[in-house]
């Protein structure tokens, strides 16, 4: 009988610290996702845009939508949807494999979000988790011909009469 115990808590264990193990897995892609994607999502998989029964495959930076009764893949939106603004339009995270497989439930479950605006999005978020550009002293940095700029308040003055030989001005050999 004690055997029995011993060897039922043992398998109760094991299938705790399965679950607890399955409990604690997190994925996050917040470098993955757009710049007009929603905040406040550290993981998504996709992006339903109910404006436009659209999905956003975010892993693999692809639209899916309806095309002649079948559902494609593709890297940008087709022509139909060129008044579309991904960065305006409301996104809604949905976190399950295939979404378009059940895109009757979706349809209907996000009706009332077709047109809605206001949803903030990362590339206006000032959260740093979505700041990847920010300098560690949390100045804003700026692009300039595909190079980074660090904002600075140093300023060097140089020698007008073009001879400083990479000296500041009054402070001459």
């Amino acid at each position: 009988m004690k055997k029995v115990i011993i060897t039922a808590a043992i398998f109760l264990s094991c299938i705790a610290y399965k679950t607890a193990s399955a409990q604690v897995s997190l994925s996050i892609n917040i470098g993955s996702q757009p710049e007009w994607g929603p905040t406040g999502y550290d993981h998504a998989d996709y992006y339903y845009m109910p404006d436009i029964d659209t999905y956003y495959d975010v892993p693999a930076h692809q639209y899916v939508y309806l095309e002649n009764n079948s559902w494609v893949r593709r890297a940008s939106l087709p022509p139909r949807y060129s008044n579309y603004n991904v960065y305006n339009g409301y996104k809604v995270v949905v976190n399950e494999p295939n979404p378009w497989v059940h895109a009757t439930t979706y349809r209907t479950k996000y009706a009332g979000y077709r047109g809605r605006a206001g949803q903030t999005i990362i590339r206006d978020s000032r959260d740093v988790k979505y700041r990847n550009h920010w300098s560690s002293s949390n100045r804003p940095v700026r692009i300039e011909n595909r190079k980074v700029v660090k904002h600075t308040t140093k300023i060097v003055k140089h020698d007008n009469r073009g001879n400083n030989k990479g000296h500041d001005r009054g402070h001459r050999d």
